[in-house]
């Protein structure tokens, strides 16, 4: 495995432990600058809002300079934004930390996706975004308990010190170990692999002049790099409609893991003190989905995406039905994570494929993602207000991921006439 590899993974551990760890530390946080329970809540809202803002203002700007050095500045901002936090005298330097930490969240996944994949051979690139998302998943599954322990015996801001840390020794490792060029260019193989084969010969209808027109033979396709280049991607309908399946998925995935601990007390019978280690055995569906889901997605992209959409609306209903029972809940909530992030590698590839490696384009499926996370959680809320009880918002992630399958599913009939016969061998 590349050390590159390896250090972009630290870096998203970095990132997700700051996006978690919070959630355990709120009541520690908003005891210590003496403010609500609301207002410390919107350092988690405030966050989001801002990795949804940041993540394609941040890679618009940065166009057209070398994506090692974006990479290494975007680390660099989010150690800025943690030590804001672990230094800040009130709430507003506080929530600013948050915010500057951020803003670095998009487009290092973004980019880093991009960077990732360039660093192995064209048929493993999925698997290699799959290693790179692999410590945002390990990071969903220790953010939470990290948090609360190491804020438990040291106090909050011993936590944000920690995360500071992890983030210097990953800025180090993507400065040290991710290659100048790297993500410059698409090789050749993979040029004629992926948008020949994928985004098709010859323009997609409706997708405007020359959108999806494959790479000619014997040439190397050139990301684009300028503004005005990387927005011509959007006038492909592949990616508009994988911007709007991943929007869907996670919307409906959030939308039910946004009222889980309440599904868990008030529905299955588990004490409070029960919901940590069941989240913990969420995020490690999540670590399983996304490796799997990255390795399928090398052998037959479009059709694990769809299998691993099919696979979360199922989970989420059958969730709903069984939610009672306490032992059907810990397995439905592990399958919950592995088909939730199954499908995420293969959504992150196939999206930046169509967009012939736009940054703004992995970025985009990164915002879209937000997008989602809010609707989902907005509709799950309304559900419950509504007094259909805390299994609604199950029934309700299922209904909005089955709207992603029929997206995906069109994205992919639209896409097969353009497909070679010939797949990428796995290795």
């Amino acid at each position: 495995m590349p050390g590159g590899l390896v250090a972009l993974a630290l870096g998203g551990f970095g990132i997700g432990l700051t996006e978690f760890l919070i959630a355990g530390l709120l009541p520690q946080v908003a005891s210590s600058f003496a403010v609500s329970e609301a207002a410390a809540g919107r350092l988690i809202s405030g966050y989001a809002l801002s990795v949804a803002v940041g993540s394609i203002a941040l890679t618009a700007a940065t166009a057209r300079l070398p994506r090692k050095h974006v990479l290494v500045g975007l680390v660099a901002l989010f150690v800025i934004g943690n030590l804001l936090s672990a230094v800040a005298p009130n709430y507003e330097v506080m929530l600013l930390g948050r915010i500057v930490a951020a803003l670095c969240h998009g487009s290092f996944f973004g980019i880093g996706s991009l960077v990732a994949r360039s660093l192995v051979a064209p048929e493993k690139k999925s698997r290699a975004v799959a290693v790179m998302f692999a410590g945002l998943t390990v990071a969903n599954v220790l953010g939470v308990p990290f948090g609360a322990l190491v804020g438990e015996r040291w106090g909050w801001r011993a936590a944000f010190w920690a995360v500071t840390a992890i983030g210097l020794i990953a800025l180090a490792g993507i400065a040290a170990l991710v290659p100048s060029r790297a993500g410059r260019a698409q090789p050749v193989a993979d040029a004629e692999r992926t948008t020949e084969a994928e985004a098709g010969r010859t323009t997609e209808a409706g997708a405007g002049a020359g959108a999806e027109t494959g790479a000619g033979a014997g040439t190397e396709r050139i990301p684009p790099s300028g503004l005005t280049q990387q927005l011509r991607a959007f006038r492909s309908w592949q990616v508009w409609l994988t911007l709007v399946a991943t929007a869907l998925s996670y919307g409906g995935m959030f939308g039910a893991f946004s009222y889980i601990a309440y599904t868990f007390t008030e529905v299955s019978g588990f004490a409070s003190a029960d919901v940590a280690w069941l989240l913990m055995v969420y995020g490690v569906g999540l670590v399983v989905g996304n490796l799997v889901g990255g390795r399928a997605a090398d052998r037959d992209r479009d059709r694990a995406l769809v299998l691993a959409l099919l696979g979360l609306a199922l989970t989420l209903a059958l969730f709903g039905l069984l939610a009672e029972s306490a032992t059907a809940s810990v397995v439905l909530v592990f399958l919950m994570g592995v088909t939730g992030f199954a499908s995420v590698p293969g959504m992150i590839t196939r999206v930046t494929d169509f967009a012939h490696g736009a940054a703004l384009a992995a970025s985009a499926n990164v915002s879209a993602s937000n997008v989602g996370n809010a609707l989902g959680a907005w509709l799950g809320g309304l559900a419950i207000s509504a007094g259909l009880g805390y299994t609604a918002p199950l029934y309700v992630g299922a209904g909005i991921v089955l709207m992603s399958v029929a997206v995906m599913a069109v994205a992919a009939q639209r896409a097969r006439p353009h497909r070679t016969a010939d797949r990428v061998p796995a290795r």
